[in-house]
């Protein structure tokens, strides 16, 4: 009766418009209230009554009021839904449909039916679906939420359901393109020179099909070098605008995840016609440069197409034993590709030198490689260290892409150019800060410049620890994409243009065709636009994502056991937070997650600095970034692929009076 009193429902908005708002993004916790988080800052309870309204993530208004004597919200107005497409398990709760979303802190059921031509009667407890949310309780005259599922992606016990399941959550293909029926090279008014006498080599991973790239070197009397790069031509193949190219487009890259890659291109060009194997013809396109005893490019650079024969099929495990032990086991050169094998590494050698004395070199961190089984069990997972080998075809590759940079802003002004803008303009002076507490010999001004920035990244290398490093990159600018050249300062460069790997990313496959203008002097067929960079970013970015979701989820599997076990690992911190830590562990590249309670259970008695990214305790500094230390895992949430880990070393709690007479001299200090 009351509910349907005009009057009343009068007052009660009445009184809603009087009270304060705040607009804010809900946070749910495992006990079902929640809070309003508005700015990062300020943070109002919600009752779980309240909490039904929302979910985990959801921007929204709410009403502030007064409740019990404690402050809380009332969420209002839905601002922006967390939840829109999603993946989820089916749940059937009396028998009619129901999804629960794959997320950590969302676990309640939605309601849910199918869409049209999806049968319902094939979902079973536990598939896994993609679904969209269709109803709001804040929206319109809504009570529940309400989603639609629109595609099955696996059964609920499919060993593949980490690799289909991610694909889906990210919206990735999980096929190659459909393959032609036959290919045909296209006229491109180039003449290809023959260097099919010449001994090119190749040196990849031992099972790598698509081999892009192959090596010619020649050593001089004098100690310079002369190289030749010639890579794989897709372009020679694909005509811009067609089909094939507009799919590679869409795709952007060769997803490579744990056990598996999905192509960017047909696998019968990738692997077999493009592809650089021992023995076979193959169109390629060509660099050629001069480079100096001290390891300095020179001015004589050249792009041109070709015809190559590869002369070595070679992989970097075979050939780092050479270098590295004089012998390798199975396997022994010729002496032509013996004579390829040590101009090459004479070449890289230069090339390092120069860069760690005048830009930037990386320290090497290894590639973690899983070890499936036939029916996709984890059987182990490798650490694959960066060898000698690794080291000559990188300089080779950085190479030819300074080259590419360098002729295509010369003769376009423009191109797919990778680039890196030191630190964030509006970080710089907390940067700075930072610095001049660690002594560190910069001034301001320096780091604005190219030269500068490179100084310092080669005198973080330098120090003892990484903890300088890793503080310092929370200021600095992300690694971007453009149409247009630029400074790559991370890498201590003053132009970058990948067109290395045309048969796994889109953007190398328009600077192809760039530089075949430039060999044909004509103007190019495909030229990037200012939308080009945000485009690869966001290929990059949600390949990466896949990539890490797979790989956690595997992790989950393999270290099950570990907890039972209580295997020790060492670990590297690689985040701090207010919450705990995060580390890496060295042994086989998990990821977990400390949190502060696990390393000591007393609010009092630690801090966990983000700002500073240390760990303080009874004021002493106990972790930092870049800190190895042993950990054990102490959970495995199969559910939501977390680890969570504790330090095997012990914090023991201290009586009243230790406390007290530490705080005195704390304060007396």
């Amino acid at each position: 009766m009351f509910q349907d009193n005009p009057l009343l429902a009068q007052l009660k908005k009445q009184i809603q418009e009087s009270l304060p708002k705040k607009e804010g993004q809900i946070k749910a916790t495992d006990r079902g209230f929640g809070f309003l988080e508005v700015d990062g800052k300020d943070s109002v309870f919600i009752p779980p009554n309240y909490m039904k309204k929302v979910m985990h993530g959801d921007r929204v208004v709410a009403v502030i009021r007064t409740e019990k004597e404690r402050e809380v919200a009332e969420p209002q107005e839905l601002v922006e839904q967390f939840l829109t497409r999603f993946i989820g398990r089916v749940k059937l709760i009396k028998d009619r449909l129901n999804v629960v979303p794959d997320h950590p802190q969302l676990k309640d059921a939605i309601k849910a039916r199918t869409v049209k031509g999806l049968n319902p009667e094939t979902l079973k407890e536990g598939d896994w679906v993609v679904a969209h949310m269709t109803r709001h309780p804040l929206v319109g005259d809504n009570k529940t939420f309400f989603c639609e599922i629109k595609e099955k992606i696996t059964d609920s016990e499919d060993k593949i359901a980490p690799w289909w399941v991610t694909l889906a959550r990210h919206d990735l293909p999980n096929a190659e393109p459909a393959p032609q029926n036959n290919w045909e090279m296209l006229e491109e008014g180039l003449v290809r020179e023959d260097l099919t006498d010449l001994p090119f080599i190749t040196i990849d991973g031992e099972s790598t099909k698509d081999m892009d790239d192959a090596i010619y070197t020649i050593a001089k009397d004098d100690g310079s070098f002369e190289i030749t790069i010639a890579i794989a031509d897709p372009t020679s193949y694909i005509q811009v605008g067609s089909d094939m190219d507009k799919e590679a487009r869409e795709r952007g890259f060769t997803i490579y995840l744990p056990g598996r890659n999905i192509p960017m291109l047909p696998r019968e060009l990738s692997d077999e016609l493009c592809s650089l194997m021992e023995n076979e013809k193959r169109p390629a396109l060509c660099c050629r440069a001069t480079i100096d005893k001290d390891g300095v490019i020179g001015d004589d650079i050249t792009f041109f197409s070709a015809w190559v024969r590869s002369q070595g099929r070679l992989n970097y495990d075979d050939v780092s034993d050479y270098l590295e032990h004089g012998a390798a086991e199975n396997w022994a050169p010729d002496a032509v590709i013996e004579a390829q094998i040590k101009a090459l590494q004479a070449f890289a050698n230069a090339r390092s030198d120069w860069r760690s004395k005048h830009a930037v070199v990386f320290p090497d961190r290894p590639d973690y490689r899983f070890e499936l089984s036939e029916d996709n069990d984890v059987i182990a997972i490798h650490t694959d260290p960066r060898r000698t080998a690794n080291r000559m075809i990188e300089e080779a590759m950085i190479t030819a892409n300074i080259c590419a940079g360098r002729m295509l802003q010369e003769k376009f002004g423009k191109g797919v150019y990778n680039f890196h803008n030191g630190f964030n303009p509006e970080k710089l002076d907390n940067a700075m800060e930072f610095l001049t507490n660690a002594n560190a010999p910069f001034e301001k001004e320096a780091l604005l410049s190219l030269e500068g920035f490179s100084a310092l990244r080669r005198w973080l290398n330098a120090q003892d620890t990484t903890y300088l490093d890793n503080r310092l990159r929370k200021f600095q600018a992300y690694s971007e994409v453009g149409n247009e050249p630029a400074a790559h300062f991370a890498m201590g460069l003053d132009v970058y243009a990948t067109w290395t790997s045309p048969i796994r990313k889109y953007g190398d496959m328009i600077n192809h065709r760039m530089l075949k203008a430039v060999i044909t002097g004509q103007e190019p067929v495909q030229t990037p636009d200012e939308t080009i960079g945000e485009e690869i970013s966001t290929h990059r970015r949600s390949h990466r994502m896949a990539e890490r979701d797979v790989a956690d989820w595997l992790y989950v599997r393999l270290l099950k056991d570990a907890v039972k076990k209580e295997t020790v690992f060492t670990a590297e911190v690689f985040d701090i937070n207010r919450a705990g830590m995060r580390v890496r562990v060295l042994e086989n590249g998990a990821s977990a997650f400390i949190p502060a309670p696990l390393i000591l259970d007393n609010k009092e008695r630690i801090e966990c600095n983000g700002e500073l990214g240390i760990i303080n305790i009874d004021k002493v500094r106990e972790f930092q970034l870049g800190d190895h230390f042993e950990i054990v895992l102490s959970e495995v949430r199969e559910a939501t692929r977390q680890l969570v880990a504790k330090p095997v070393k012990q914090f023991p709690e201290v009586t009243a009076q230790e406390n007290a007479d530490q705080q005195a001299v704390t304060e007396k200090a």
